[in-house]
């Protein structure tokens, strides 16, 4: 069946093609936006986390956690024949796209859809675009912040704000049934699978506190 795959990371730089994917969150929706399941797990970058005061993971929670092999087999199963959604989804798409290169797996030419787009268009309220600006635009509730589901869960609702209807965009439910029927046409790899259990994090349903900074500027 039809349906979108709302997915978000959180890496070790900003580069795909020099950094690492730590953490990744995938929430599945099926095509009337209704919730189906979600995956998340920290991963081993195989080398340092980068900025633990953005995503709050540190290398001790990533020691044993599985490599982005492990889980890319169940990645893709999850991704099949879906829609990929993100805020600020190329950025996403670029990382989980790099990730599946450094493994010899070339991803098919999945349509994506950007919540941070249709915000720009549908909440002129909104102070930034960031997804929490977004967010607090939408009268959506606090999150976990940087935490891959948090996100993930959040720019699910986001979705599903957007999708209401809107006198300044009525054709924009059959745009995203079509769009929705090119990504289940699509024809993907399949790897075998591994069976490495997920790593959490202990809490991602309440907000995660930013850190704040100190005298001399930096975290405290």
């Amino acid at each position: 069946m039809p349906g979108y795959a709302v997915v978000d990371v959180e890496a070790t730089g900003r580069s795909p093609w020099r950094h690492r994917v730590v953490e990744v969150a995938v929430v599945m929706l099926d095509r009337f936006l209704r919730a189906e399941a979600e995956f998340t797990t920290l991963l081993d970058p195989e080398g340092p986390v980068g900025p633990t005061h953005v995503h709050r993971i540190t290398q001790s929670e990533v020691a044993g956690a599985p490599r982005f092999r492990d889980i890319a087999p169940h990645l893709l199963e999850l991704l099949t024949g879906r829609l990929l959604v993100g805020h600020h989804v190329s950025c996403d798409h670029a990382f989980l796209e790099r990730e599946f290169d450094r493994l010899g797996v070339a991803l098919p030419p999945v349509p994506t859809l950007c919540t941070m787009r249709l915000a720009r268009d549908l909440l002129p309220t909104a102070t930034g675009f960031g997804l929490r600006a977004c967010a607090e635009a939408a009268g959506l509730p606090p999150y976990a912040e940087h935490t891959a589901l948090g996100d993930a869960r959040t720019t699910a609702a986001l979705l599903r704000h957007c999708a209401a209807p809107h006198p300044a965009h009525p054709a924009r439910s059959q745009e995203w049934t079509r769009v929705l029927g090119e990504a289940a046409g699509l024809a993907w790899p399949r790897l075998a699978p591994v069976r490495v259990p997920p790593a959490r994090r202990a809490r991602v349903n309440a907000p995660v506190a930013l850190p704040v900074p100190g005298p001399s500027g930096g975290v405290a």
